[in-house]
């Protein structure tokens, strides 16, 4: 039975010292780039709507960055190479974008009622939402049911059954005349 190694080989390069500040055993260079980078982008982004923050909205600056990379960078419970917050950004990106589906190992491109649906990819998340007031609106983005194309079928179900056949079968196949070539040839 094979075995495979690369979680144990899943080496992480740590911070140990940072502006002449000790950080103990470290924090993973990964998560603390991934953690400055969030804080520049979202404290950024507020700082430049909002203005400097008061003592109640310190909170609404500080903390959605911090848990982002906080549960961001562990591993995933489900596939242990990726990070949650791949997870998250891939998740968001099937419900917003979709994909284009492969058809025939992508020799075919497929057409766009082949796609899977707003609808259908939003069909376990919107039961609350369309309860909630933004109901309609979120209606009218889904589209209506009935607009819905079909896709691409039911799938051909194959009855193929294999059956052996023997030298004189396949010599009655190719006939007289090939069978006698062959010989001839020998």
């Amino acid at each position: 039975m094979g075995r495979t190694y690369t979680k144990h080989f899943d080496l992480e390069t740590r911070q140990h010292e940072l502006l002449g500040l000790d950080l103990g055993e470290g924090a993973p260079r990964r998560a603390l780039v991934l953690g400055l980078t969030l804080y520049a982008l979202w404290t950024g982004s507020l700082l430049l709507l909002f203005g400097l923050p008061g003592k109640v909205t310190f909170t609404l600056y500080f903390l959605p960055p911090l848990i982002t990379a906080v549960y961001g960078t562990q591993r995933s419970r489900t596939i242990e190479r990726r990070w949650n917050i791949t997870r998250w950004a891939l998740g968001a990106r099937y419900l917003v974008l979709g994909h284009r589906p492969l058809i025939n190992a992508g020799r075919r491109a497929a057409s766009r009622s082949e796609w899977i649906s707003r609808r259908a990819r939003w069909s376990t998340r919107t039961e609350l939402l369309l309860q909630s007031p933004l109901g309609p609106a979120i209606e009218r983005w889904l589209g209506a049911e009935e607009t819905v194309p079909q896709g691409a079928g039911t799938p051909i179900r194959f009855t193929a059954r294999p059956r052996l056949y023997g030298p004189d079968a396949v010599g009655k196949a190719y006939g007289r005349k090939a069978m006698q070539q062959y010989k001839g040839g020998q």
